[in-house]
This record gives C-alpha cells, sequence and structure tokens, in this order.
C-alpha cells in the first residue's frame, strides 16, 4: 500500500502593520477627549447618578416570553471546503469514571470498534467502512508521547494498534496515533483527523435526537453487555443503544465480530435517518445544540473542534441518503488462524477508491451476497465455522447496493436507504 504522502505545512501569514499618520488637528481632538473624560468623570457620574434616581424601573421579562432572533444566524464555516476528509471513529472500552458504572471496572482500554469515514470533497456522499478487530493486518512501528517506541509486526489483530500505544503511553495520544498509523499503513488512506468516542459519549449522541427508532427482527439477548430486546419496532434510548453495541454473545449471531459490526452499523443507520429526518443538519442553532449533547464525551484531535464539526456537517445537509454508505472491509478466514479474519483482495479497490475520491463500490460486479435470512456462520472472530482456511476470491471491488433491498448488515454494503431489518 502507499504510504501517507505528508501535508504540506502552510506558510505563516505575514502580519502587515497600517502606517498612521500623526496630524496635530487629530492629536488635539484626541487630547481633548482624553482630558473630557478625565476631569469630567466626578461631575458626568453624578448628574447620571441624578437622573437614574427620577426613573420608575420595571422588570418584565418573565412575562413576554422568549425573544424572535433579532438577526439571522450565520452559516458556518467549514475549515476542508473543496477538500475530502476521511475520519477514522473508534470505540472506547474505558472503564474509568462514569464508564466505570457502565461497562463493570477493567484496567487498560483497547478499541474493538473502528470505523473510517470518508466525506467527499463535494459533500455529496459519506462511507462508512468498518474494519473487523480480529482482522490481522501490520502494525508499524508506534512512538508514545513519553518517547517509548515499540516493535513492529508482520501480522497482528487490528485491535491490538491502539492497545499498543495506549499501553506505552499510558494516554489518548498514544493510542489514537497507534490507530491511526496501522490505518494508514495498509491502506494508503490519509487520515485527516480522529474521533474516540468512550460508552457515556455513544449514549448521549443517542439521547441527544431522543432515542433511535430501529426495527428488532427477533428478539435479542446477551447477559454480557445487558442486552435484552423484545422482537418488534421501538425506539433505543442510551443505554439499549450501547448494549446492543457491544453485543456479541447471546443469540447476537455466534459470537463473532461480524455480527456486532452489523448491528454497529444498524445503529448508526437509524441515527443517520433520524437526524436527516429531523433536518437537525439544516438549521444552525439546533445542530449546535446537537452536536455540543453528542459530542461531550468525545476526544478528537486538536483540528476536528465543535466549530469546524459544525460547519462539515452543515455542508452535508444536502445529502441523500442513498449516498451514506456502509460497508464491512471485505475479509475471509486467516490461513493461519480460521479464529482470524484477513483483508480479501476486494479491499485493496476499496482503499484505493477511498484515497481517490471516488465511489468506494463503482464499476465491479458484485460477488454472490449473502441474504439476510441465512448470514454467513462466522467462528469467534468471523471466520467459518468449517475452519477453511482459503480466504474468497475477489479481484473485484463490489458494485454499489441497490436501494431498498433487503441487506444483511456487518455482511453485505448497504446505503441509508436500504432496508436492514424488516417487522413486518
Amino acid at each position: 500500500m502507499p504510504a501517507r504522502h505528508q501535508s504540506v505545512p502552510h506558510a505563516q501569514q505575514p502580519r502587515h502593520a497600517r502606517g498612521l499618520k500623526s496630524h496635530n488637528a487629530v492629536r488635539g481632538v484626541a487630547l481633548a477627549a482624553v482630558a473630557l473624560v478625565v476631569f469630567g468623570a466626578s461631575s458626568a457620574v453624578a448628574v447620571a447618578q441624578r437622573l437614574q434616581n427620577n426613573i420608575t424601573t420595571v422588570d418584565v421579562s418573565g412575562l413576554t416570553g422568549p425573544r424572535p432572533s433579532s438577526k439571522a444566524v450565520a452559516k458556518p464555516g467549514d475549515p476542508n471546503a473543496g477538500q475530502p476528509v476521511n475520519i477514522l471513529v473508534m470505540g472506547s472500552d474505558t472503564r474509568a469514571g462514569v464508564n466505570a458504572s457502565i461497562g463493570g471496572n477493567d484496567s487498560g482500554q483497547r478499541s474493538d470498534t473502528a470505523i473510517v469515514v470518508h466525506i467527499s470533497a463535494d459533500r455529496s456522499r459519506v462511507e462508512l467502512v468498518s474494519i473487523p478487530r480480529d482482522s490481522l493486518v501490520k502494525i508499524p512501528v508506534c512512538q508514545a508521547t513519553n518517547g517509548k517506541s515499540s516493535r513492529a509486526s508482520s501480522s497482528a489483530m487490528f485491535n491490538s494498534a491502539f492497545a499498543t500505544g495506549w499501553d506505552m503511553g499510558g494516554d489518548m495520544a498514544s493510542a489514537a496515533a497507534c490507530a491511526i498509523k496501522t490505518v494508514q499503513q495498509n491502506t494508503g488512506v490519509a487520515i485527516d483527523h480522529f474521533a474516540v468516542v468512550d460508552f457515556a459519549g455513544f449514549q448521549a449522541m443517542v439521547n441527544a435526537i431522543g432515542g433511535v427508532p430501529m426495527c428488532i427482527p427477533h428478539a435479542l439477548h446477551d447477559t454480557y453487555s445487558g442486552l435484552n430486546l423484545p422482537a418488534g419496532q421501538q425506539v433505543l434510548n442510551g443505554q439499549q443503544a450501547l448494549e446492543l453495541a457491544r453485543a456479541r454473545h447471546g443469540n447476537i449471531g455466534d459470537g463473532g465480530d461480524l455480527d456486532r459490526i452489523g448491528n454497529q452499523q444498524r445503529l448508526i443507520q437509524a441515527m443517520v435517518n433520524e437526524v436527516l429526518s429531523k433536518k437537525v443538519l439544516t438549521n444552525v442553532p439546533n445542530l449546535v445544540s446537537f452536536l455540543s449533547a453528542a459530542t461531550s464525551s468525545l476526544t478528537t484531535d486538536s483540528g476536528l473542534q465543535l466549530q469546524n464539526l459544525t460547519g462539515l456537517a452543515y455542508n452535508l445537509r444536502n445529502i441523500n441518503r442513498d449516498n451514506v454508505v456502509f460497508m464491512t472491509i471485505p475479509t475471509g478466514p486467516a490461513p493461519s488462524d480460521p479464529n482470524r479474519l484477513v483483508w480479501t483482495s476486494a479491499a485493496t479497490a476499496i482503499w484505493a477508491n477511498m484515497a481517490a475520491d471516488k465511489p468506494i463500490l463503482q464499476e465491479a460486479a458484485q460477488p454472490t451476497p449473502t441474504t439476510a435470512s441465512t448470514p454467513a456462520k462466522t467462528s469467534t472472530a468471523g471466520g467459518t465455522k468449517s475452519g477453511t482456511a482459503t480466504p474468497p476470491a475477489a479481484a473485484a471491488t463490489p458494485a454499489a447496493p441497490a436501494p431498498s433491498a433487503s441487506k444483511a448488515a456487518g455482511h453485505e454494503a448497504f446505503t441509508s436507504a436500504d432496508n436492514t431489518g424488516s417487522c413486518s
């Protein structure tokens, strides 16, 4: 894979001082004004006080209701306008602070969820590609903020990159940097920003939009995450959504990562649809309010602040649901271990299209899909039940999914307009 091209530093803008001409007339007016302020202050205050005492005041602020806005709200700016943006979104299972009461006490920190979010330069497409935690990739040498360095690995689980950085540096910067470096080396996609959301942050995002309407085709339960959802159409609150996002035991598939990724993708799909249906992106005050609540427990790089994030989101206000694509990077069982995954040859075209700001699912025939009713069974890491060690051949990029088709999230690519679960 090609290495990431380093961005060219922006030239420092020179500071230009305005030349000021000194005129005696201007100087005289300025001195007179200063003298009036200084020497007339005491008498002016006394007069003002007497005038104020002549006025009877009453407070009507609590009786008149909310005031209408007196001026139009300025449209937020997009600092990356005209350029594609790639954001690595990671879920952290930290148990620090309030997260301990949510997920239980546990030391260290890992990231079992990783999604590369690509936003096209024209802001007409958003593509979210999930990377299974158990897929084997090359882990480069990583540096921590304390100066420590790790050893490179030619084949390691993807989620070990985040854990390696954290174990070395003990901070989010070291963990995120190692994960970013790993993504860039294995994909050739330049990561512009990162965002790490913990348990509390994910719950806040769901609650910020009033819950997530979702179809649950059949009852789901997982004692490990606390999930217990009946079948049917319902609105998940933050706690229920988090339990579903974490679940991979109980009757959630066969314990593999692909079924969990599928539920995570369906959750994000439902959140996207809810935000678009409520027209959150088109109303600047509502957008700022939503992002403020949603990002309250988010850790990002210094370039992804609320103001910049608001401008980026606002410029996506006209996006079509058919142009929000979800997929898991194509994988097969690893030859070295059927309980691990390797990226198939189709992954190469996916990453190349993303790096070139082209639709990731263009110009290719779709491999025989797995139907929604009978998803492919995987091992605890996504490999086949039979332990077959030969990854499926896939030389071409999968074609763009047909809108409104029934799709098996986690196993097939789909759009935000597709049906990924039926409650009829």
